[in-house]
């Protein structure tokens, strides 16, 4: 029986982890309209030389993309997949949201860039695109997070990728997944969405939630998104964690050589209220004290060979 949260207080029901496809489907669906609020869409749009914040901050280890064939997995409303057509990839955006792909595709219209846009799931994906093979694939940045099965996933992208072609994921480090913004001295009450939080004070990171990957997914209920003010139709949704050490074999297992792996103390969102800041020279969020304590990001590099 999965955790269910309501209100992000931890309560247990039964609901089987076979629905996660089509319960995530209709929360990214609810959340597209929110999200296209924001995502820094009228900045991309108003400067045709700006990439998003996350793909800034990949692109020291991205590395030259130029003429490369990519695919940037779980895409969401398309402004990183528009930012490495921008660095001059020939880029796919594939998502399980319908809603969010209408979004993307309005982006890369307006912004004059040619982009193919996929509707599946991940492990889909393969067929999904016709067996065609790429030079790089791109994830990361709330993705990984939302697959029950992290082989599975390392296995798709070997499938996706050309001899010598790479994969890039920067993605939520699973020490930052597993760990809740906690009231001093409460038992298993996630203050998360509390807007009185506006510091630290009484306030502590705390390891609440599976470090490792579960059968059993974790089962939210958020009435409110990190994109928007307003609320989403479909609050619930499936996530489950993956312990780093999974991550980094299930890539080795799939036939992948690795590259490289980095760990960073910030993260695009606010991942943990009244503990963290912004650092608006990265657009990124760190611990308020002491932000070498917690790992908050990795990037992860690997070959096919």
């Amino acid at each position: 029986m999965p955790l269910v949260s309501d209100d992000r207080t931890a309560t247990v029901r039964q609901m089987p982890a076979d629905e996660y496809l089509d319960l995530n489907r209709t929360n990214w669906d609810s959340r597209a309209a929110v999200h296209a609020q924001g995502y820094g869409i009228d900045e991309l749009l108003a400067d045709p030389h700006r990439l998003s914040a996350v793909v800034e901050f990949d692109r020291p280890r991205l590395g030259d993309i130029a003429g490369l064939d990519g695919v940037h997995l779980q895409c969401h409303l398309g402004t990183d997949t528009l930012s490495l057509a921008r660095l001059g990839a020939r880029m796919t955006g594939v998502d399980l949201s319908g809603a969010s792909l209408d979004v993307a595709r309005s982006l890369a219209t307006r912004a004059g860039a040619t982009i193919d846009y996929v509707q599946s799931d991940v492990y889909a994906a393969p067929d999904a695109l016709d067996g065609r093979r790429f030079d790089l694939v791109y994830t990361g940045i709330g993705a990984i997070c939302w697959l029950p099965s992290i082989r599975r996933w390392a296995q798709t992208v070997a499938d996706l990728l050309r001899p010598g072609g790479r994969l890039f994921i920067r993605d939520g480090h699973p020490v930052l997944l597993s760990t809740l913004a906690m009231t001093v001295g409460a038992e298993h009450v996630d203050r998360e969405q509390q807007p009185w939080i506006t510091g630290p004070s009484g306030v502590t990171p705390a390891l609440e939630l599976p470090y490792f990957e579960q059968a059993e997914p974790l089962v939210w209920s958020d009435e409110y998104t990190y994109g928007g003010a307003d609320k989403v139709a479909q609050p619930r949704s499936m996530e489950w964690n993956h312990g780093l050490g999974e991550i980094v074999t299930a890539v080795l297992d799939a036939g992948l050589e690795l590259t490289s792996l980095t760990e960073h103390d910030s993260v695009p969102w606010d991942a943990l209220p009244g503990l963290m800041v912004l650092d608006e020279d990265i657009d990124e969020y760190r611990l308020r004290d002491r932000p070498e304590r917690l790992p908050a990001t990795f990037t992860l590099t690997a070959r096919r060979r």
